[in-house]
């Protein structure tokens, strides 16, 4: 895996300045004032994760997927509808974990709300009170619909760049949802349960790690239906 993870520039990090104290174990050396990530200690900590993942997944657990950073998004994205997994892959809702009641509740009301649209009950209103209808959905959908599918807190949150997504790792901790996350030099490992150290800014490094976690939950998804086949 070693040779996978230098392929795609998992090994690189940022300047010598900007290395966390936290990351001082995980680095390799700097070349030309730039750090170089011990990739070793990097596939130890895919396994650990990956295991993490799979067993999550084996017992039906849900995870949540998070990845608000340019070069995350898209990848976040299509890897949650692929493993139909909520998602936050634009900007991360204050409380979204530490709030959840209240946020349930706008996820509800946005169901209620398309479906009375989609059976056309809404058409008794006035032409002014539908386009305040149509503009809270819009609304709600605009942040809640990545996770309309989320009835609770899910098992674990997985994380590109744990100091972009600090929010996430703090309401994580507090509520006590375990934090997988990929990690550039630059982040603080504080409040991480399970960090992967490695490039946290390229796009094939991110995808790497991201497709690691999607098989790992498939691989989860696949134990938990051969265990009620041998049942």
């Amino acid at each position: 895996m070693i040779k996978e993870l230098f392929a795609v520039g998992a090994h690189f990090g940022y300047s010598k300045s900007r290395s966390h104290p936290s990351m001082r174990s995980f680095i390799y050396g700097f070349k030309n004032q730039q750090a170089v990530i011990d990739l070793e200690q990097t596939v130890g900590q895919l396994e650990r994760a990956s295991a993490f993942i799979r067993g999550l997944a084996m017992e039906g657990k849900e995870i949540l997927l998070v990845g608000n950073k340019i070069e995350a998004m898209n990848i976040v994205r299509q890897a949650a509808e692929s493993l139909d997994v909520p998602y936050v892959a634009s900007r991360w809702l204050g409380g979204t974990f530490t709030n959840w009641p209240q946020i349930k509740s706008r996820i509800d009301r946005m169901h209620e709300l398309k479906d009375k649209r989609d059976k056309g009950e809404l058409s008794v209103y006035t032409k002014k009170e539908q386009l305040l209808f149509s503009r809270e959905i819009s609304r709600l959908e605009r942040y809640l619909l990545s996770l309309s599918n989320m009835t609770k807190l899910p098992a674990a949150v997985v994380v590109i760049d744990p100091m972009q997504e600090a929010i996430v790792v703090s309401e994580a901790g507090k509520v006590k949802v375990p934090v997988v996350a990929l990690a550039g030099s630059d982040c603080n490992l504080a409040g991480v349960n399970y960090p992967v150290v490695a490039n946290d800014s390229n796009v094939k490094s991110i995808q790497f790690f991201v497709d690691k976690m999607v098989e790992a939950y498939r691989a989860g998804q696949s134990d938990a239906r051969e265990a009620k086949v041998t049942a």
